[in-house]
C-alpha cells in the first residue's frame, strides 16, 4: 500500500527555509544523489507543494538555466497548493489546488498508481495533511548547521502519540537521516 511521506531537509535547529525563504544554506552539503533521494524519488508517484516551495522552485531552475525554464524536474503529477495564481511551467503535469487536502489526496492517490505520494513542502502543508490523518512517514535529513530562525520543519504539536522512530542512517559527516512512522489517531 502506498504512503503519504514528508521528505525534507531541515537545519539541526528545526528550520527547513531561513526566514526569506532561501535553501541556499543546504546547496554546501553536495548532490542530492549522494543521499536516499534517488531511491526515495523512484517510489513517488505524485507530489504536493505549497506555494512558496513551488516559487522557489520555479525561480532555481530560472537561475540555474540563465531564464525562464520549461523543465520541470518530477516526472509525476504535481498538485500546487496556492490561495493566487501562479504562473505554470510549460509541459510540467501539474494541478494548482486551495482549500482542503482531503480531496486532493484521494486524488493524488489516484493518478499515484499505487506508489507514494510525497509532501514536498513546506511543513505546514505536511501539518495540514497531518491533521486530516493523511500522513504515513516524515523523513528528515538533519543538517550539522543551525538556522536560528526561518520556515519550521513541521508547525505542528504532535505528541500523543508520538512519531515512532524507523531508523537514523548518517550520510557523510553532514547530514543524518531520520524516518519516522505516523501513528494514526485513535477514534474517540
Amino acid at each position: 500500500m502506498s504512503k503519504t511521506q514528508y521528505y525534507a531537509a531541515a537545519s539541526l535547529d528545526g528550520f527547513i527555509a531561513t526566514s526569506d525563504h532561501s535553501l541556499e544554506w543546504l546547496f554546501q552539503f553536495g548532490d542530492a544523489e549522494d543521499s536516499s533521494y534517488p531511491g526515495f524519488i523512484q517510489e513517488v508517484g505524485a507530489l504536493a507543494m505549497g506555494a512558496r516551495t513551488y516559487e522557489w522552485v520555479v525561480a532555481h531552475l530560472e537561475e540555474a538555466e540563465g531564464g525562464p525554464s520549461s523543465s520541470w524536474p518530477y516526472d509525476q503529477p504535481t498538485w500546487v497548493f496556492s490561495r493566487g495564481d501562479l504562473p505554470a511551467v510549460p509541459g510540467a503535469d501539474l494541478h494548482f489546488v486551495s482549500g482542503d487536502v482531503r480531496p486532493v489526496h484521494r486524488e493524488m492517490r489516484a493518478a499515484a498508481g499505487g506508489k507514494n505520494l510525497w509532501i514536498v513542502g513546506g511543513g505546514d502543508l505536511a501539518g495540514q495533511f497531518h491533521d486530516q490523518g493523511h500522513l504515513d512517514e516524515v523523513i528528515v535529513q538533519v543538517a550539522s548547521v543551525t538556522l536560528g530562525q526561518g520556515a519550521p520543519l513541521l508547525p505542528r504539536a504532535i505528541v500523543d502519540p508520538p512519531l515512532r522512530l524507523v531508523s537514523a542512517t548518517p550520510f557523510g559527516n553532514g547530514f543524518v537521516e531520520l524516518r519516522y512512522e505516523v501513528p494514526k489517531q485513535a477514534e474517540p
